[in-house]
């Protein structure tokens, strides 16, 4: 009887260890999140783009600041002159970016573009998590192959950790 049960539990286990149920996974917690991050929140007033804007825009004289958040004067200059443009309502938030960046240098971006370059920053964290995820499947497959060599416990084993253990009662 308890030698069923165990072996109903291995099957089990091993339906929820199968890797093709882990990549079903990924791809739904992947598309997910690609849903979640692509949403538009709808229309904005021209504050909210000004905001927006000027929170991916850094700082030109401060350390890691945004141009929102810093009260220098050079921030101030900057989010008046985003102001404006959003205003004239002829250019896109994408555009005023560049414009900016065109101004100021490329140091200006807090988010760094996804081209030239610049793409390794993107890329690298990605290709780190493949590689890291294809080395802790390698580990797993070697320690599920070195626990299969390892062999069932006879009747002998188990009449020996008995032995053992009654011989433990009795010492103490």
């Amino acid at each position: 009887m308890a030698s069923t049960n165990s072996r109903k539990r291995s099957g089990v286990n091993r339906r929820v260890k199968h890797w093709s149920g882990w990549v079903l996974l990924l791809f739904v917690v992947a598309g997910l999140l690609a849903v979640g991050a692509s949403r538009a929140s709808g229309p904005q007033t021209p504050e909210d783009r000004i905001d927006d804007i000027s929170r991916r825009v850094a700082c030109p004289v401060c350390d890691g600041e945004s141009v929102f958040e810093s009260q220098n004067s050079a921030s101030r200059a900057i989010r008046n002159q985003v102001g404006e443009l959003v205003a004239e309502n002829d250019l896109s938030d994408d555009e005023v970016v560049a414009f900016i960046e065109t101004r100021y240098g490329a140091q200006v971006l807090l988010v760094p573009r996804a081209s030239g370059f610049d793409a390794l920053i993107w890329v690298l964290p990605a290709v780190g998590f493949v590689c890291g995820v294809a080395g802790l499947a390698v580990v797993f497959r070697r320690w599920k192959r070195e626990a299969a060599a390892l062999a069932d416990p006879t009747d002998a084993d188990r009449a020996l950790v008995e032995e053992a253990l009654r011989a433990e009662e009795f010492e103490s």
